[in-house]
């Protein structure tokens, strides 16, 4: 498996840099890890930094090539999910631990995907974004229903609520899996915070995948910079991670 990869986790204009993420490559696998601790609730750093290590483990200690993927994401962030909450099991619940997560699994050709919350995946081809995946929030169910368009949603008063995360409750928490999306040679993979894409468009975001342009890394850290001044004085923790898909 042949990829090209890049990080970035920019602090923004907040205190601290509660977003926690990972690049994971095997030989018959990778994986792009995103977790953004919630700041309205207590040590949200903390579940972040717990769920990515939790879900860095078991992707370590699998068999590669997955051989259920959907499984093996569901299993993933369902642990992830019980280490949080017990990190808050003595405060009320209105008061425990909690982040969004986005997980792009990429093997065998194609990449599977598992998110929770407004942590995004997007999947670009060619300078255009091809997918995305859809947030847990009622903004999303309102642009999904036709009241609100994209650009609508960026200034929407309740642009930051989110409907499910990790942590918190004990049950485990509706969660999105989708199956296998077949990768093209140059294809890149973007999961990133919410920090990341607010403020900007598809058309922003897919640059980053622009063939021809430079390498991964500088077009990721560009973007993330366009995040930022776009939100400036107010961004939040800006985080991202992608892979480009060299295999043809």
């Amino acid at each position: 498996m042949h990829v090209e990869y890049a990080k970035v986790s920019a602090l923004g204009d907040r205190q601290d840099n509660q977003d926690r993420a990972a690049v994971v490559i095997a030989d018959d696998a990778a994986m792009l890890l995103v977790f953004d601790g919630m700041g309205g609730h207590s040590d949200g750093a903390r579940a972040a930094e717990t769920a990515l290590r939790v879900v860095q483990d078991v992707f370590m200690e699998t068999k590669l090539p997955v051989l259920d993927p959907q499984g093996f994401l569901y299993m993933a962030l369902s642990r992830a999910h019980d280490e949080v909450v017990g990190l808050g099991h003595e405060l009320a619940v209105d008061f425990r631990p909690r982040a969004t997560c986005a997980i792009c699994l990429v093997q065998e050709g194609g990449s599977f995907w598992a998110h929770i919350g407004d942590s995004r995946i997007y999947h670009i081809r060619g300078g255009n974004v091809l997918a995305r995946s859809r947030d847990h929030s009622h903004v999303e169910v309102l642009i999904q229903e036709g009241a609100i368009t994209e650009e609508e949603a960026l200034d929407h008063p309740m642009r930051n609520f989110v409907e499910c995360c990790l942590g918190g409750d004990a049950p485990v928490p509706d969660m999105s899996i989708t199956a296998k999306m077949p990768l093209e040679l140059n294809d890149v993979l973007l999961a990133c915070s919410d920090g990341l894409w607010s403020g900007i468009v598809d058309d922003d975001i897919a640059q980053i995948g622009v063939p021809g342009t430079n390498n991964l890394a500088d077009n990721l850290k560009a973007l993330s910079i366009k995040a930022l001044n776009a939100n400036s004085p107010y961004s939040d923790n800006t985080t991202g991670t992608a892979i480009r898909w060299l295999d043809s």
